[in-house]
C-alpha cells in the first residue's frame, strides 16, 4: 500500500524540477494540492487575486528562465488566472498554470462552476492537459516544464480534477533532460555574413530573445566588430547598453520618431531575437521594402512588411558567435546614427531640472534613472507611462527594464514586482504604475507587506485612463469616458502597512525615491503627472524630418 496520492505526486514532481514558489489562491477543489504543498520544500505565496498570481509567476519566469508556477481552483479562479497566463504566453515568459477541477464523475453534465478548462486554456498556452489518472502525472509535469521553458518559452497548463487528486499512486518523477538548441548550418551562416558585408547601412533590431538566449555579450561584440547600430524593442531594452555609442535606444512607438529615421536609411535590417507580437513591422518598415535578416530561435512569422531574405534559426548566442567569425571587421560612416542618438539623449537631458508640477513624464523618468543603479529593475505597468518609459528610460543591462508588450495587460507591475523581488532579492525593484492599472491589482500590496518584500511603487496619478485619452485626442480631438475617482493613496497604502510618500513639488521626487530605496521596506510614492505632454509629443513626432 502507498501513502501518496496524486496531488502529492504532482507536488513531488514540481519539487524535482526545482520549483521554489507556487503563487495562487486556495480553493475547495485544490485542497489536496494545498495540503501536499504544506509538506514540501516549495513555498506557497498566497495572493489576493488569481491574475496577480499569474503575473508574479510570469515575471519570476522571465527573470530566472525557470517556469514560474501559479495555482487556482476551478471556475472563476481559473478564469481569473487566465489573463496572467495569456500575458506570460504572449510575452514568452516560462510559466506553468495548475487548476483544480470538478471531479470526473460530474464533467459529463451541467455542474456547479464547471467549464472545460483544457478547451478554455488551449488558445493561450503552448500545451495543456487534464490528469485523468495518476499514472501520467510524471509525464505531464515533465512535459509541462520542458515546453514552458523551451524556446520560445511560454505557458503550459495542468488541470487536476478533485477526485483524481485524492487517488493513491506510487510513482517517481521522470529523469530531467536539458533541451539544447542547435546552431544554424554553415551554409546559412555564410550567406548571412555575405548579406551583412554587402549592406551599406545595416541596422540591428534587438528583441527579448537576445536576453532569453543570454546573447547580450555576443550581440555587443558583434555590433562593435561590424559597426552596426542597434535599436531595441520595448522588451529587448538593455541588450546593448544605452551608454554604448552604437545604441540607438528604443523603437516601438506607432508613428515616427528619431529612431524611425534610422530604419528609413537602412538597406538591411537584422532582427535578432525579435518577437513580432511586440510591435507590427509596418511601424518601422512602413513600405515593406527593406529586406530582413531574421536571426531567431524560430523561423519568421509571415507578414507583408517583414520581407525575410534569410532565416538564421537556432541558438541566438551560438549563431552570433559563429557569424562573428565569418564577417570581417568593418568601418562605416555612422554620423547619421550619432545624430539620431544625440537627439534622443538630449531630449531627456533637457527636462532634468524642469520644475513644472504636476510633473512632466520626462522629469519623472530622469529622476528615476539617476537614483537607480544599472542593475536595479524597473517594471512598467501598461498605460501612457509605459510609452514614456519605453522611449526614455535607458537600460544598461538586459532584464532591468521590464515591459509587457505582447498581451500588455494592465495591472502587471505590482504583482510583477513581487515576483521580481523573489527572483532577484539583491536588486532594488521599482514598479511604475498609473492609477488605473494600480487599482486593478493593488490589493496585492498586502502580499508584499506580508512577505516583507521591499518593493517601491512609483504611482503616476492623473485621475484617468491616460493612454486611451491620448489615442482619443489624436483621432477625435476630444476625450470620452476616461475619468475616474481615486482614494487617498497614502492612506490606502498605510492601511496595508506600507509606507506612503506624497510628491508635492517636482524637486520632491528624487529625495522621495532615494528615501524609499534606503528604507528597505514596501513603499508607495504618489506622484501627480502632467499628461498634457502626450499631445505635445505627438505634435513633435509629426514634425520630425529625416535628413
Amino acid at each position: 500500500m502507498t501513502d501518496m496520492n496524486v496531488a502529492q505526486l504532482l507536488i513531488k514532481c514540481l519539487e524535482h524540477e526545482g520549483v521554489e514558489y507556487i503563487f495562487g489562491v486556495p480553493g475547495e477543489e485544490n485542497i489536496d494540492m494545498m495540503d501536499a504543498i504544506k509538506d514540501s520544500k516549495i513555498e506557497f505565496i498566497t495572493t489576493r487575486h488569481e491574475t496577480s498570481a499569474a503575473f508574479m509567476a510570469g515575471t519570476y519566469g522571465r527573470l530566472t528562465g525557470k517556469p514560474g508556477v501559479c495555482l487556482a481552483t476551478l471556475g472563476p479562479g481559473a478564469t481569473n488566472l487566465l489573463t496572467g497566463v495569456a500575458n506570460a504566453n504572449m510575452d514568452h515568459c516560462p510559466l506553468i498554470a495548475i487548476t483544480g477541477q470538478a471531479g470526473l464523475n460530474r464533467q459529463h453534465k451541467v455542474s456547479h462552476q464547471y467549464y472545460d478548462l483544457v478547451d478554455i486554456y488551449e488558445p493561450v498556452t503552448k500545451w495543456n492537459a487534464q490528469i485523468k489518472t495518476g499514472e501520467i502525472v510524471p509525464e505531464v509535469v515533465r512535459k509541462a516544464y520542458q515546453l514552458a521553458a523551451g524556446e520560445k518559452p511560454g505557458a503550459t497548463h495542468i488541470d487536476l480534477p478533485e477526485d483524481v487528486a485524492g487517488m493513491e499512486v506510487d510513482l517517481d518523477p521522470l529523469y530531467i533532460t536539458d533541451h539544447v538548441l542547435p546552431r544554424a548550418s554553415e551554409d546559412v551562416l555564410k550567406e548571412a555574413a555575405l548579406l551583412i558585408s554587402k549592406a551599406q547601412s545595416p541596422l540591428i533590431l534587438a528583441g527579448n530573445g537576445v536576453t532569453r538566449c543570454k546573447g547580450s555579450k555576443q550581440l555587443r561584440e558583434f555590433a562593435k566588430k561590424t559597426q552596426i547600430p542597434v535599436v531595441h524593442s520595448f522588451m529587448g531594452k538593455g541588450a546593448v547598453s544605452w551608454k554604448d555609442e552604437l545604441s540607438l535606444l528604443t523603437a516601438g512607438l506607432s508613428g515616427g520618431d528619431y529612431i524611425t529615421c534610422g530604419f528609413k536609411q537602412s538597406d538591411l535590417i537584422l532582427t535578432i531575437g525579435f518577437d513580432m507580437a511586440e510591435t507590427p513591422p509596418q511601424n518601422w518598415n512602413e513600405k515593406g521594402e527593406t529586406p530582413i535578416l531574421h536571426i531567431d530561435t524560430e523561423e519568421a512569422e509571415v507578414d507583408a512588411y517583414y520581407p525575410v531574405s534569410l532565416n538564421v534559426v537556432g541558438d541566438i548566442k551560438k549563431n552570433l558567435e559563429h557569424l562573428m567569425e565569418m564577417v570581417p571587421e568593418q568601418s562605416r560612416d555612422l554620423e547619421w546614427a550619432r545624430s539620431i542618438r544625440n537627439k534622443a539623449l538630449t531630449e531627456l537631458e533637457s527636462y532634468r531640472n524642469d520644475a513644472g508640477f504636476p510633473m512632466k513624464p520626462q522629469r519623472i523618468i530622469s529622476d528615476l534613472r539617476e537614483v537607480l543603479n544599472d542593475d536595479d529593475i524597473v517594471i512598467s505597468d501598461v498605460g501612457a507611462h509605459k510609452m514614456w518609459i519605453a522611449r526614455m528610460y535607458h537600460a544598461a543591462q538586459p532584464n532591468t527594464c521590464l515591459i509587457s508588450n505582447g498581451l500588455a495587460s494592465m495591472g502587471v507591475a505590482v504583482p510583477g514586482a513581487i515576483g521580481a523581488k523573489l527572483a532577484q532579492r539583491d536588486k532594488t525593484i521599482v514598479a511604475v504604475c498609473g492609477d488605473g492599472g494600480f487599482l486593478m491589482t493593488g490589493a496585492d500590496i498586502e502580499t508584499a507587506v506580508r512577505l516583507h518584500l521591499p518593493i517601491v511603487i512609483l504611482l503616476w496619478r492623473d485621475e484617468g485612463y491616460g493612454l486611451i485619452e491620448w489615442h482619443q485626442l489624436k483621432k477625435f480631438d476630444r476625450p470620452a469616458h476616461i475619468e475616474f475617482g481615486n482614494p487617498d493613496f497614502l492612506k490606502f497604502a498605510e492601511s496595508f502597512g506600507m509606507e506612503g510618500i506624497r510628491v508635492d513639488r517636482a524637486e520632491d521626487l528624487k529625495p522621495a525615491l532615494e528615501k524609499a530605496v534606503a528604507m528597505k521596506r514596501p513603499v508607495l510614492i504618489d506622484c501627480p503627472v502632467d499628461y498634457s505632454e502626450n499631445m505635445k509629443l505627438t505634435e513633435k513626432l509629426k514634425n520630425i524630418t529625416c535628413e
